[in-house]
C-alpha cells in the first residue's frame, strides 16, 4: 500500500514515517507534505494508494485540500489524523468522502489496523468522535443521509441527457454500454458524467449511484431498458 504523510509538524510526521516503517511492511510510504498544497502537488507525483491527512496547516488546511484531491482522483483513500476533533471538521471531512477520521493519541498497532482496514474499504472512526458524535443525537450515517437529501434537490439541474446517463448508471451500465444505448460517442458520455458530477458537487462515483436510486429515474426513463 503506498501512504502519503501529510502534517505541518516536521517532527511528528518523520517520527510517524519512522514508526510505520518499522512495526507494517505492507506500506510503502512514498512522500511526506507540510502543507495542503503540498499535499495536492505530492498525489500527482507519487500516486499513493492512501493518504494520512492533518486538519490544521497553514494555508490550505487539510479538509479543503482533501475536497480538492477526493474531487479529481476518486480511488484514492484519505483518513484525517489529527488532534482536533471539532465536529465542524468532522462533518465537513465525512461529506467530502474520507475514510477515516482518527486521532494522534491512537496507539501505533491500531493506527496502522485502521489503514488496513480503509484500504479494505471500510470507514474508520476514532472512538472518542464518535462518542461526541452520537452524545449530539447523530451518526455519521445521518451526517452522510442529510448531504444526500442536499444533493437529490440537484437532480433537477440536470438536462435530460445528463439525467438519463445518471439513470443508466445507477442501472449499473459502464460509459460502453451507456453510448450504445443513447447512440453517443462514449467520449460525450465521459465529458456529461464529469458535468454530472460538477453540478452534483459530488466527486465518488458510489455517491452519485446512490442518489441516482435514491431520486429513483425509473419513473422517468425506464424506456432505456427496453
Amino acid at each position: 500500500m503506498k501512504l502519503l504523510l501529510v502534517d505541518d509538524q516536521v517532527l511528528f510526521v518523520e517520527s510517524l514515517r519512522t514508526v510505520l516503517m518499522i512495526i507494517a511492511d505492507d506500506l510503502d510510504i512514498v512522500g511526506i507534505a507540510n502543507s495542503g498544497l503540498e499535499a495536492i502537488k505530492a498525489v500527482e507525483q507519487d500516486k499513493p494508494d492512501i493518504i494520512l491527512m492533518d486538519v490544521r496547516m497553514p494555508g490550505m488546511d487539510g479538509v479543503e485540500a482533501s475536497r480538492a484531491i477526493l474531487e479529481k482522483y476518486d480511488d484514492i483513500k484519505i483518513m484525517m489524523l489529527t488532534t482536533y476533533d471539532d465536529d465542524e471538521y468532522v462533518q465537513e471531512a465525512i461529506k467530502y468522502g474520507v475514510s477515516g477520521y482518527m486521532l494522534k493519541d491512537v496507539p501505533p498497532e491500531d493506527l496502522v489496523n485502521s489503514i488496513r482496514a480503509v484500504m479494505a474499504g471500510t470507514v474508520q472512526m476514532s472512538p472518542k468522535i464518535l462518542e461526541r458524535i452520537m452524545k449530539g443525537g447523530r451518526s455519521v450515517q445521518s451526517i452522510i443521509e442529510e448531504d444526500y437529501n442536499k444533493i437529490l434537490g440537484k437532480i433537477d439541474n440536470l438536462s435530460k441527457r445528463e439525467q438519463e446517463i445518471l439513470f443508466l448508471m445507477a442501472e449499473g451500465d459502464d460509459n460502453t454500454e451507456i453510448a450504445s444505448k443513447l447512440f453517443i460517442a462514449e467520449q460525450t458520455v465521459k465529458n456529461h458524467v464529469s458535468k454530472i458530477y460538477s453540478k452534483l458537487g459530488v466527486h465518488e462515483r458510489i455517491t452519485v449511484l446512490k442518489i441516482a436510486r435514491k431520486a429513483d429515474l425509473g419513473r422517468f426513463f425506464n424506456y432505456l431498458n427496453d
